[in-house]
Order: structure tokens, then C-alpha cells, then sequence
């Protein structure tokens, strides 16, 4: 009930109004049934953003410190969280990282949209990030289709660093449904999952227009130093025939 009060009433006319978005490709949102929404990430914003756009619920897997808060803003923040059906997932240890996938092959399986940000973390500077691929383990395993999700112009609206919201346009551009079903039986490769997620990325740089930069947000912002040439190495593109 939560959802849909803070996407019709509470929230969503404010974000409409401040962020005056506009959709493309919405014909690609199956209207029932399961499928992963795999989206470039900006800002905070893009996970208010999407659902705003998108009729049917959709369920992220968030970081888990939005859900350990102290005190009253911990609790305000974690209500808020759930309340919007979002799922934590711990980046920071390996079984509860596992557990938070196979929640979310649960919500898969039960015909829901996920939605997930392939790049981990929001960029620190506007480009694209090489991919996770928790994206594609859930993708072969649960065998729905991915569906590419470029957010533009959120980081205008919530420029990251800031808590305060400018007036801008937000546009979210939804790609066509990418099928791996010829990868069936290759599940928990590692080739091939890294396969799979460098072929989301790539559609999200094309639909997106972000330049790719061939190491892992993360790393940047915990100081790793960026090789020189990365931002020149193209994301590969798979053939339909890749299976082989």
C-alpha cells in the first residue's frame, strides 16, 4: 500500500513536477511476468525515478546501510526503504550477498520486475562503469529477460553529494528485452556470466551515451588508481551465436 501512496500521492507529483521526465521505449515493460531492469546508476533519484515511469511495482536490491541506521533518522530510513520494496543486499559479506541473490530469484520467480544497477554503485562522475555480474548469474539462473534502462539527467536533479532536489528533465530510456537463453545450461560459468554483463553495458552505453571506463566504480572511489587507456577500451559486443 506504501508503494503506491508515496508513487501517486506523496511523492511522485513532486518528483513529476521538479524532474518533468520523459519516457522512451516504454512499449518494452512486459505487462506481466518477470524481468531484471538493468539500469545505469546516477543517483539516488534513479530509484525513485523509474518506478515513477513504469506502471507495474518494481523491486530494487539496495545497499544494506540503508536499512542498519540508529536512532530516529535509522528507523525513518529504514521504514522508508521497505515501505518502497526495496531489499537490502550486503556488499560486504559473501553469504549475506548470496542470500540477497536468491531473494531476488525469489522475486523473479514470482513474475515481479527487479531492479538492478550493474555497475554496483552510483558512478562518481557521470561515466559508465564495468558491470557486476551478479546481473548475469540471476539472469542465466532465473532465464528472464533484461531489460536495458538508461537514467539521463538524474545527477542534474540530485547531483551527487547533495540532499536537495533542482528542477531539471529526466529522461529514462528503455532498450528491448535482451533474451540469453543461448547461454542455457552455462550457468555459474564465469565467462560467460562476464559475457553476458559486458553485453548489458554495452547497450547501456549506447542508450545512455555515457562514456565506459573498463574498471569498477568502486575501485575508483576507494582510491584504486585508473589504468591509463581505460576509458578507451570499447565494451565487446556478443553475437547472437556467442553460445559457441
Amino acid at each position: 500500500m506504501w508503494y503506491w501512496l508515496f508513487k501517486y500521492v506523496l511523492l511522485g507529483p513532486l518528483l513529476a513536477l521538479i524532474g518533468r521526465p520523459k519516457v522512451e521505449g516504454l512499449e518494452n515493460i512486459p505487462e506481466e511476468g518477470a524481468a531484471i531492469l538493468a539500469s545505469n546508476h546516477l543517483a539516488v533519484m534513479d530509484s525513485f525515478y523509474l518506478p515513477l515511469v513504469v506502471r507495474r511495482r518494481i523491486t530494487f536490491l539496495a545497499k544494506s546501510e540503508y536499512f542498519t541506521g540508529t536512532g530516529i533518522k535509522g528507523w525513518f530510513t529504514r521504514w522508508f526503504y521497505t515501505a518502497v520494496g526495496q531489499v537490502p543486499i550486503d556488499r560486504t559479506d559473501s553469504d549475506a550477498a548470496q542470500a540477497a541473490l536468491h531473494t531476488a530469484e525469489r522475486i523473479l520467480k514470482d513474475g515481479k520486475l527487479l531492479g538492478i544497477y550493474p555497475e554496483g554503485t552510483r558512478s562518481p562522475d557521470g561515466r559508465l562503469y564495468k558491470g557486476k555480474t551478479g546481473l548475469a548469474r540471476l539472469a542465466l539462473h532465473t532465464g528472464v529477460p533484461v531489460i536495458p534502462v538508461a537514467m539521463i539527467g538524474t545527477d542534474v536533479v540530485n547531483p551527487p553529494g547533495t540532499k536537495m532536489l533542482r528542477f531539471g528533465r529526466v529522461t529514462v530510456r528503455f532498450g528491448k528485452p535482451m533474451d540469453f537463453s543461448r547461454f542455457d545450461g552455462m550457468a555459474d560459468n564465469r565467462f560467460i556470466e562476464r559475457a553476458v554483463t559486458d553485453e548489458v553495458i554495452y547497450e547501456l552505453m549506447g542508450l545512455s551515451g555515457q562514456e565506459y571506463v573498463d574498471i569498477y566504480a568502486a575501485s575508483l572511489k576507494n582510491g584504486a588508481p585508473q589504468q591509463e587507456g581505460a576509458t578507451a577500451q570499447p565494451v565487446a559486443r556478443f553475437p547472437e551465436t556467442a553460445a559457441g
